[in-house]
């Protein structure tokens, strides 16, 4: 029987970025607007937060100890024991209204992010989107993949590597590319699926079935829900949240079969619940994900 429950009561503006460490077992998360890294126990205990002195888009562990970050000004070495951050690059310095936003490690190591365009989002915007997606090398060169992306979201992998899916939320789309393991770079984009106007899908994860999933964020439509799609494409299932904004979902617990929601609570077009910006879990699916990365540099 399926539970969801909230894990932590944290009321984030912008939850986002679920990543479960398989050896601290301990699921870490963002707080993007409001600048801070989360860390907590599978049951929302031993809590630890971080702060930042930028908007975070997504983070991801080092093989050397400390983090990745993806910050608005730019991407960053972080060391958790004493808040040092070191700069590596500034792709989208210069750039207004630019910055970066979701991403996650591939097989090799290296950190695939993508940048979000909010002025392409304006009603009259008439230019292209100037997003963008990269990917930094464990020796720390960056490479840029693709562009004309407006809110990237939702990098993950088909567990045989040979399959990309990254989220254009703007386009309600998930894409899916061919993935070249060897030297990191996509090829052959394609529609995987689209969603109905207005339900934003924003992050996501693939599990060991190779289903992938999304957080459809209702902030427009009002039904906040998860949606699991078949290789094919084809929507296999849906789960109904008990709040209207979900951002991003990754399984985590000894065994990979919990699956965290991260949500936001700004206000907008749909009224807001008491439990926006908390963390849930969700029990009882009979499903495993696949453990994360740690990017290699």
């Amino acid at each position: 029987m399926l539970d969801i429950r909230v894990c932590v009561p944290c009321r984030n503006t912008l939850g986002e970025g679920p990543l479960w460490d398989v050896d601290q077992e301990r699921l870490y998360w963002i707080d993007g607007l409001g600048q801070e890294i989360w860390r907590a126990a599978p049951d929302g205990s031993d809590l630890r937060t971080w702060t930042l002195p930028a908007v975070i888009g997504s983070m991801a562990l080092r093989a050397q100890g400390g983090a990745i970050l993806a910050l608005e000004t730019g991407l960053h070495l972080f060391d958790f024991e004493t808040g040092a951050l070191d700069l590596i690059a500034h792709p989208e310095e210069g750039l207004p209204g630019v910055r970066l936003n979701d991403g996650k490690v591939d097989c090799k190591g290296r950190f695939i992010v993508g940048s979000l365009d909010m002025e392409a989002l304006a009603p009259a915007a008439l230019a292209p989107p100037r997003g963008s997606l990269y990917r930094l090398d464990t020796d720390l060169s960056l490479q840029r993949l693709d562009t004309g992306i407006c809110i990237a979201n939702g990098p993950c992998w088909s567990p045989d590597q040979r399959t990309f899916y990254f989220t254009d939320s703007a386009l309600d789309t998930i894409f899916a590319y061919d993935w070249d393991v060897q030297t990191g770079t996509p090829h052959h984009k394609r529609t995987f699926a689209t969603l109905p106007p207005r339900c934003i899908p924003d992050g996501g994860t693939v599990d060991s079935q190779g289903y992938v999933w999304t957080a459809a964020n209702g902030a427009f439509s009002g039904i906040g829900e998860l949606r699991r799609y078949a290789p094919d494409g084809t929507l296999e299932r849906k789960i109904s949240l008990p709040v209207p904004k979900p951002t991003s979902l990754m399984f985590g617990g000894a065994d990979l079969d919990i699956l965290f929601v991260t949500t936001m609570n700004i206000e907008g077009e749909i009224p807001s619940t008491p439990q926006d910006g908390s963390l849930f879990a969700i029990h009882g699916l009979g499903i495993s994900g696949l453990p994360e990365r740690r990017f290699g540099g």
